[in-house]
């Protein structure tokens, strides 16, 4: 995994108390630099103004969306309720969908600002691992890496989807195995510029976010939950780039500290060192 070794840490319930640690780890960053949060913003507003136009749309075509996915219900006597609620399936489906892909849209569109913005956190806590890619290259394999993600949050959802129609287990399970999935994703996302900086591509990526499930969560489930929240996504989004460059450095895969550079970042014994602040 490009000489990266993981390192250990707590795992369940502390692993996840982790996790929701980074979020205002990277919400106290950019408190604490006013300039970088409205700088992150810029991305973030334009991002917004594409979805809201969307989910406007989609707000206002639901029910026409639920009669073309429901042909075989033109006969139904209940025909009108069976698409009311069908639409506002199909509504609720969308706003998730956004939340996710909002995040991988303003990557993206900001992929040149949450560079600059990632590079500026890990330059705070010691400097930066590695070189720079090339821009478009990177932006290039953003883009895909970003269709990719968003291929296996449809494989999971269109399930999730089909089984919000089941009774009990519908409003229950689902939603909380939903949030679960969805937060891993967005880990995903947020994560990725932080691990690109360290040579990991994105089978590297799911793997080492895989075999830290309790803390990858931990950072993705209440930034999905709050990012539902109109505006919220906004707001937080540079806090949460901030925040998924500190995960990264600080506890999935620790960055050499500047002395070790020569060595590879390796501490005596061949094992990655724990650059952890004390």
């Amino acid at each position: 995994m490009s000489g990266i070794e993981r390192p250990a840490g707590r795992r369940g319930v502390g692993g996840f108390a982790e996790g929701i640690g980074f979020c205002f780890r990277g919400l106290g960053w950019v408190a604490r630099h006013p300039g970088w949060w409205l700088f992150g913003l810029i991305p973030a507003l334009i991002s917004l103004a594409i979805y809201v136009a969307a989910l406007v749309w989609l707000g206002t075509h639901a029910t026409d969306v639920a009669a073309w996915v429901t042909p075989f219900a033109d006969d139904w006597g209940w025909r009108d309720t069976f698409r009311a609620l069908v639409g506002f399936m199909i509504f609720v489906v969308g706003l998730a969908l956004s939340v996710l892909t909002f995040t991988a849209v303003t990557l993206v569109i900001g992929d040149p600002f949450y560079e600059k913005l990632s590079e500026k956190v890990e330059d705070d806590l010691g400097g930066l691992p590695g070189g720079d890619p090339p821009f478009w290259s990177s932006l290039f394999r953003s883009v895909r890496d970003s269709l990719v993600t968003l291929w296996y949050v449809v494989l999971f959802t269109v399930p999730l989807f089909v089984l919000g129609f089941v009774p009990v287990v519908g409003q229950t399970v689902v939603p909380v195995v939903g949030a679960f999935v969805s937060g891993f994703f967005l880990t995903v996302e947020l994560t990725a510029l932080a691990m690109e900086r360290r040579g990991l591509r994105r089978r590297e990526r799911f793997a080492l976010l895989r075999a830290n499930l309790p803390v990858t969560l931990g950072f993705g489930v209440p930034l999905f939950l709050s990012f539902m929240v109109p505006l919220v996504s906004v707001v937080a989004m540079p806090g949460a780039v901030a925040g998924a460059a500190m995960l990264v450095r600080l506890r999935l895969a620790p960055a050499p500290a500047p002395e070790d550079q020569a060595s590879g970042g390796r501490a005596p014994g061949g094992q990655a060192r724990d650059t952890r602040p004390a």
